[in-house]
């Protein structure tokens, strides 16, 4: 069997698991060997990679755990042209990730096999909190994000990737000349009144749906009846830390204004290049990672990963992508590894809680939210 071939062969069965049944001693076994391949693979592809993997400490065929591979640091990706393994041909879509004025944003390549993953990966994930059904996909952003394109934002990506879980899509933010989405009013309210008794889905970067929906439909006095409503919300939490929105207050105020349980808030854990990967909460307020991934927290001195309850540098672990060698990434971020196994909701696997951005570290600019959008969004349709 050829590598590329082994590779294929052990993504697609990781995929086909449950993505919360694995224990994590069974975890390391299947990524690890799988790991080692994807490097073997990579240094094959990318003569700058493997001058990477060959400077590395230790020899990656040797390593006895995940911990022990060369991971890359995720500022690799702001490289022009983007770190690949793949021809210029066999490029189908490049992925970048926000970045306000001034700062480099990351850029991924997909090739078509690693896009089909990346879909895959994302739906096995939210099918489990959020169920299979299929239902009324209510968008928090304008039209423009929902595009399908060569190159797409963190945005985009997000919203495309809950694509199949919707019998129709509705975007409620509408553009203006001076730049400031607005809420259409009007949109929203017939939607609320259709879909009363449905299950709808609804997504949208944090920062958007706080100070463009939440906060604009309180101000006008708005509460809308749609208590089968699942909300997932990603990104943004930095500017919301700014104005002392608490995690807590977010879910309150946003289930308030959707008039359903403050359970079906859903926030989790992304970024661009960790393609094909959420990690959502789960009702105790843990972070899960699923069976073709894995999580490292690192001691931010030396690097070493700590102990269950300690805190550090997330390193993101993934099988998915074969297309830009973002398997084993060194974020930015930092987090509290929560347990192993242990989790009261049932998951298997590690899970964790995010703690936010390492000090001093280039804020990200989520979703490509500029600072002059901290203004009250203006509403359509209220006279």
């Amino acid at each position: 069997m050829s590598l590329t071939a082994e590779i294929e062969q052990g993504i697609d069965c990781l995929l086909s698991e449950p993505p919360y049944g694995m224990d994590s001693e069974r975890r390391q076994r299947g990524l690890l060997s799988l790991f080692k391949a994807e490097i073997a693979f990579a240094c094959e592809k990318n003569a700058s990679y493997a001058n990477y993997v060959k400077h590395w400490p230790a020899d990656f065929r040797t390593a006895q755990i995940i911990a022990d591979l060369p991971y890359l640091p995720v500022g690799v990706f702001k490289a022009n042209p983007p770190l690949s393994l793949i021809s210029s041909e066999d490029v189908k879509r490049t992925l970048t990730s926000s970045a306000t004025t001034g700062q480099v944003p990351s850029r991924i390549v997909l090739d078509a096999a690693t896009s089909r993953r990346m879909g895959k990966g994302v739906l096995t994930i939210a099918r489990d909190f959020i169920g299979s059904a299929r239902r009324p996909y209510l968008v928090v952003d304008t039209p423009e994000n929902l595009a399908t394109q060569a190159q797409i934002g963190a945005r985009g990506a997000a919203i495309q990737a809950l694509r199949s879980f919707a019998t129709e899509i509705v975007c409620c933010l509408q553009p203006t000349p001076g730049g400031e989405p607005r809420l259409d009013l009007d949109r929203i309210l017939s939607c609320a009144a259709e879909w009363k008794d449905n299950e709808v889905l609804v997504y949208g970067f944090t920062y958007v749906i706080w100070m463009q929906f939440v906060q604009s439909l309180k101000s006008a006095g708005i509460k809308l009846d749609l208590p089968n409503a699942r909300v997932l919300h990603s990104g943004g939490w930095k500017r919301l830390e700014e104005q002392a929105v608490t995690r807590e207050a977010f879910s309150r105020d946003v289930a308030a204004v959707f008039g359903c349980p403050r359970s079906n808030i859903i926030d989790y854990y992304g970024m661009v290049e960790n393609v094909g990967v959420i990690y959502p909460d789960c009702e105790y307020g843990n972070k899960h990672v699923p069976t073709f991934a894995d999580i490292i927290v690192r001691d931010p001195l030396t690097l070493a990963p700590v102990a269950m309850g300690g805190k550090g540098l997330i390193q993101v672990c993934s099988v998915l992508p074969t297309s830009f060698p973002g398997f084993l990434l060194l974020t930015e971020d930092t987090a509290e590894v929560s347990s192993y196994d242990r989790c009261s909701c049932g998951r298997k696997g590690p899970s964790f809680r995010f703690a936010g951005r390492v000090p001093k570290a280039e804020v990200r600019g989520c979703g490509n939210l500029e600072s002059k959008r901290q203004r009250q969004p203006e509403i359509v349709g209220v006279a």
